[in-house]
């Protein structure tokens, strides 16, 4: 227990000077707490209710454009325009989850999956067009009042925060009535709605909470990149929609500690190729994915509790 606390500590001082210790890495390390949010959001359908989206990226693109609109739009100082525009894309975030998700959460497997693609896909076509948003030109949310570094260093805390909000309300969430019922619907779905349970609104509000940070994350992430492109940034499908699965798939689905770890592995991993690979880049990631899904089937915590489970297996406390 002491040797946990020692470790949790020296990791929250790492992160808390890092990006004094890595001034040139604070963009990079700001998107690795977006990541774990990311994988983190993902996983609460897909590790713990069983319903796997490629669609989740709807909400980081909605809660991006809708905090830039009131940046724009508002007429705020920057940093009331950032959160007031931050807690606006969260809202919109949330109601859209809400509308759709008595819908399209009536889907089941890949059915599911493929519905929830197409939203992404299209929301990232009607932004494209859109002119209100600048279509396909992209749009510029407003500069950073701060000195030159100042945006890095602001944005990779807000970040940071924000990914340590999000675990600790998930693992709040797990531990009561809601996330039995979120295994009961990903164990058997048929059987948890015979024995009374209401599984489409647990979906939909397992949906919105997912969509709430996710649309939280797309305001700090437009305006820490400077520019939102509708189909590259906001509603990157191929990129974040899938690497999403990815990191919670490589740490483990289904487990709180899994998707955290998979997101590290990953988006290091990711920087590396795009350092030291230029221009293979792409290609190694795809050989990545390809020995994430072969190797990896239950994740690096799966494969540990496989093979060491007195020490990363389930506890059971049993008579003494």
């Amino acid at each position: 227990m002491k040797l946990r606390r020692g470790a949790v500590a020296a990791c929250v001082v790492l992160a808390l000077v890092a990006p004094y210790l890595f001034p040139n890495w604070r963009t990079q390390m700001a998107l690795l707490f977006i990541m774990i949010v990311f994988a983190l959001t993902w996983d609460l359908l897909g590790g713990q209710m069983g319903y796997n989206s490629f669609g989740n990226v709807l909400f980081f693109g909605v809660g991006m454009y809708v905090c830039a609109i009131v940046q724009r739009n508002g007429h705020f100082a920057y940093y009331p325009g950032l959160f007031l525009g931050s807690a606006a894309g969260a809202v919109a975030a949330v109601a859209v989850a809400a509308v759709l998700g008595s819908g399209i959460l009536g889907l089941r497997g890949h059915y599911f999956a493929i519905g929830t693609l197409g939203l992404g896909i299209a929301a990232g076509e009607l932004a494209g067009g859109w002119d209100f948003v600048g279509a396909g030109g992209g749009m510029v949310p407003p500069l950073f009042p701060g000195e030159l570094g100042g945006r890095e260093t602001f944005f990779y805390y807000l970040c940071l925060a924000l990914a340590a909000v999000t675990l600790p309300v998930l693992r709040w969430l797990y531990s009561g009535r809601f996330g039995l019922v979120l295994n009961a619907i990903r164990d058997d779905e048929d059987k948890a709605e015979a024995m009374g349970l209401r599984t489409t609104r647990y979906k939909t509000t397992a949906w919105c909470i997912s969509a709430f940070f996710l649309g939280l994350s797309g305001g700090a992430v437009g305006n820490l990149l400077g520019f939102i492109d509708p189909r590259e940034v906001a509603f990157a499908v191929d990129t974040f929609g899938v690497w999403m699965v990815l990191m919670a798939i490589l740490g483990g689905k289904g487990t709180l500690w899994g998707p955290v770890l998979g997101a590290v592995v990953f988006h290091v991993t990711k920087e590396l190729f795009w350092t030291y690979l230029l221009g293979w880049q792409r290609v190694a990631l795809g050989l990545l994915i390809v020995v994430i899904v072969v190797f990896f089937p239950v994740g690096i915590l799966g494969w540990a509790r496989e093979r060491w489970p007195e020490r990363f297996g389930h506890r059971i406390e049993g008579a003494p």
